[in-house]
């Protein structure tokens, strides 16, 4: 059955979803403007993270030389080490 409204429950009715397009504009606001915060946060943090993966990536690199230098003067000691052996051996032989 279909009831035929007056123009004052017309204008009842389009005021009521006035009032429901403020209020979900409103939530809608609020939730964008919470994103915002949210992404500038996230943003700030990416930024703190590539700084310190910039920071990690040159300790890296400067390890791995300090790690190959001392390879390096460890081989020479074993060197040093294998003839300081030899010429004992031959000096006991004598």
């Amino acid at each position: 059955m279909v009831v035929a409204m007056t123009g004052l429950e017309k204008f009842s009715y389009l005021e009521d979803k006035i009032y429901q397009v403020i209020e979900q504009y409103q939530a809608l606001k609020k939730e964008k403007e919470s994103l915002e915060r949210e992404v500038a946060s996230l943003t700030q943090k990416l930024g703190i993270a590539l700084a310190e993966k910039d920071r990690l990536e040159v300790q890296l690199e400067r390890l791995y030389v300090e790690r190959d230098a001392m390879k390096l003067k460890v081989e020479a000691m074993l060197d040093a080490l294998s003839v300081i052996e030899h010429e004992v051996g031959q000096a006991v032989r004598r």
